[in-house]
């Protein structure tokens, strides 16, 4: 009886092909990965909408400038959303945040059918959707894990996220014919409705697991989402002993520029997005003009040039999807467990380096299509559950406040960034795609520096046990 209690059930053996799973953890760890999978579902899902609207009332252009003024308004929305962590209970914060975005949600299907025009409105509102409602999600599992659970249990969960974004593509391809693109929009609310009572399950389950023994005024069920207390190894929480200053004093931006490993973190995600955002406009002018080619010599098999470019984005992200699944279940953990978070963290800059290292001289179709293969499959699976452990030392402002800041003002910062170098070089330098690879090169070059920062950094915190300061 012991030694079946010690190995935990089926469900836990079964888990242990991908990670190190103990008794009794399959559960939480599958209930997370559910979770997430129905937030980038519901994202997907919505996306096809995003589209059509920005697309049939704007223009590729008014796409493109969008981005900018999704980073001056969540330099608005992400100080707000701190405020009401520091004032709130993680589940309460969880449910008023989510109960927003469904019901923001049936009001733009209402102005939709009432004829009201809502590219604009709609394209920046999912782009505020996208970042927050996943770093909240993140937020809540790193509150939920210790540091070493984490490690171990978080490759479980982002495989929610990888497999979300696959399927999410694909409900909504069979969606839209039957039900129209408006009603996908309800699908949407529908999705996030279901989420967030799973998150409130597991709230109460894992409050009884690790806080039941605790007077209820001490518990997560009563503290505010946003304190200065961390997860100790034991699973309790304790307050940092070099915190100065409360949630209530301090803004979410004032958060991270008081940290210097927050700061480091913010700046490594904005680096990483410029490099992968330059990248993708690589990869997009590549094809362009190799689909241009091919129609004009008579090589594309009667396909036009829109026909070719849809060709291959579909067989390239069916690639990358894949590619990205099979490195989360059978890499990500053993990455970890035997390199360790602090050499994890660099492996997608170098991998980004050797990718732009090769198109910098051989800016080729091929060359190009293997490159972000390798770039964007690595970012999705490895490097995504790797950049949430970052937040498993700090403290609980540090995983709500702080990391809304860093996960969508920080990373957007980055397409902004992008957005000025392909206008700069394309407008007045005349810098071909190798020539924007060999700029990517100098810009890899400081996110490898910040990365072996971070992971020295990491490393430094999970051995002291506390948090960052």
């Amino acid at each position: 009886m012991a030694r079946e209690n010690q190995q935990g059930s089926s469900l836990d053996r079964f888990l242990r092909l991908f990670t190190d799973v103990r008794a009794g953890e399959a559960a939480t760890a599958l209930l997370l990965s559910l979770n997430v999978f129905l937030i980038l579902t519901a994202y997907y899902v919505l996306k096809p909408v995003r589209e059509a609207l920005i697309l049939g009332q704007g223009s590729p252009e008014l796409k493109s400038y969008l981005s900018a003024g999704q980073v001056l308004l969540l330099a608005i929305v992400v100080p707000l959303y701190g405020r009401l962590a520091a004032r709130v209970a993680r589940r309460r914060l969880i449910n008023v945040v989510t109960a927003i975005f469904i019901a923001c949600l049936v009001a733009f299907f209402a102005l939709a059918h009432a004829g009201v025009s809502l590219g604009i409105v709609f394209f920046l509102w999912i782009g505020i959707f996208n970042v927050m409602i996943v770093a909240q999600f993140w937020s809540f599992a790193n509150d939920v894990y210790t540091n070493d659970e984490g490690e171990r249990l978080f490759p479980i969960v982002a495989f929610g996220a990888s497999l979300g974004a696959v399927l999410g593509a694909g409900i909504a391809a069979e969606l839209i014919k039957p039900l129209g693109l408006y009603q996908l929009m309800l699908v949407g609310a529908g999705i996030l409705v279901l989420e967030v009572m799973i998150t409130n399950y597991i709230d109460t389950k894992e409050h009884r697991r690790t806080e039941s023994h605790l007077p209820h005024a001490e518990t997560t069920a009563m503290m505010s989402a946003a304190t200065s207390e961390f997860r100790m190894e034991t699973g309790e929480h304790k307050l940092a002993e070099t915190a100065q200053e409360s949630a209530k004093s301090r803004g979410a931006f004032a958060i991270v520029f008081q940290s210097r490993y927050l700061l480091l973190m913010a700046f490594m995600l904005m680096f990483l997005n410029w490099v992968n955002t330059t990248g993708e406009f690589i990869l997009g002018s590549v094809v362009q003009n190799a689909a241009t080619e091919a129609v004009a010599a008579g090589e594309a098999g009667a396909l036009s040039v829109e026909d070719f470019i849809g060709e291959f984005y579909s067989k390239f992200f069916a690639v990358v999807n894949i590619a990205g699944l099979l490195i989360q279940l059978f890499l990500v953990s053993r990455i970890i467990k035997y390199l360790g978070v602090q050499i994890g963290v660099m492996i997608l800059p170098f991998i980004s380096l050797g990718a732009y290292g090769i198109l910098a001289f051989y800016p080729i179709l091929s060359a190009v299509r293997w490159a972000k293969t390798a770039e964007n499959s690595t970012d999705y699976s490895l490097n995504n559950t790797i950049r949430n452990m970052l937040f498993l030392p700090c403290t609980r402002e540090q995983k709500y406040s702080g990391k809304q800041v860093i996960d969508s003002f920080f990373v957007r910062s980055g397409d902004v960034l992008s957005a000025g170098l392909v206008f700069a070089g394309t407008t007045y330098f005349a810098l071909t795609a190798s020539g924007f690879a060999k700029f990517n090169i100098l810009l890899v070059m400081v996110w490898l520096i910040l990365a072996f920062l971070v992971g020295r950094e990491y490393k430094r915190l999970v051995a002291t046990g506390q948090p960052p300061v």
